[in-house]
């Protein structure tokens, strides 16, 4: 298996090494490990592609690139250009030091390089390691993602869905649990959750110059959610798996909406 890899932390990350074990292990003796990710850490943009400037690539090693960009941009690089003689067989992105459960997942550089390579028609998966009071105390704060995570792979290769309809495929988004690896009570398949009460913000900060900046800070990770929801499961000890596409449609509305206009003039006919 041919496994490109990125992440939103940077090349140097920890959990990028985790997913270099992880993607290993998947790939094989026989299987190839490609990694190309941001040079300098990305968290927070999203799906963000570098449009209005070029982006600076920059080989490190055999099968190994750092770019200036972000992980939307490294899965274009790694495509369209590093690994131009043929494309991987699977896209993983992380491993995410902390979680993308919830609304986090809106804002998550890391969801963005999965989102890249399935609307380029690739097989892919976001991980993320949810971090709290228990992983503190660990020697390897990854260990549960570590552990687990390519076993959680495999069973989604050989038996999730990835159809894929005429604009959209699906992918993944996989948390893992903030306890240690022995506790990790098992695996769930949620729907994406949304914490109550808790929002990004920001922090006002005023420089020694007089100048005004501000530090973007997220809201309380331990906020409750609805049941059945990846936050849920994550802070009751279960690994979350959510079956993703890049389609923000509501299609419950627009089938509720279909008429809404029907009787309205608007246009050239209109009064």
């Amino acid at each position: 298996m041919r496994i490109l890899i990125t992440n939103d932390d940077g090349i140097n990350a920890p959990g990028l090494a985790v997913l270099e074990e992880i993607a290993a292990t998947l790939a094989g003796p026989s299987g190839q490990v490609w990694t190309v990710a941001p040079a300098f850490e990305q968290s927070g943009v999203a799906h963000c592609i570098s449009y209005a400037h070029p982006t600076m690539v920059a080989r490190l090693d055999e099968r190994r690139y750092a770019t200036e960009g972000s992980p939307a941009d490294c899965v274009l690089a790694a495509l369209c250009d590093i690994m131009a003689d043929g494309p991987p067989d699977l896209v993983l992105s992380g491993v995410n030091r902390g979680n993308n459960s919830g609304e986090n997942a809106m804002y998550s550089g890391t969801i963005g390089g999965a989102m890249e390579a399935a609307l380029q028609g690739l097989p892919a998966i976001a991980l993320s390691q949810y971090l709290g009071p228990q992983t503190a105390s660990l020697a390897d704060p990854f260990e549960s993602a570590r552990r687990h995570g390519a076993a959680v792979i495999r069973r989604l290769l050989d038996y999730g869905d990835w159809t894929s309809d005429a604009d959209f495929r699906l992918f993944y988004n996989i948390n893992f649990p903030p306890v240690p690896a022995a506790a990790v009570r098992g695996a769930r398949v949620v729907r994406q959750g949304r914490r109550r009460g808790t929002n990004f913000g920001v922090v006002p900060y005023t420089a020694p110059n007089g100048r005004r900046f501000m530090w973007a800070a997220g809201g309380a990770q331990d906020a409750p959610a609805a049941p059945e929801t990846d936050v849920a499961v994550n802070m009751d000890g279960f690994i979350s798996v959510t079956p993703m596409r890049a389609d923000l449609t509501c299609h419950a509305s627009l089938l509720e909406m279909t008429n809404l206009f029907d009787d309205v003039p608007i246009g050239a006919g209109a009064p």
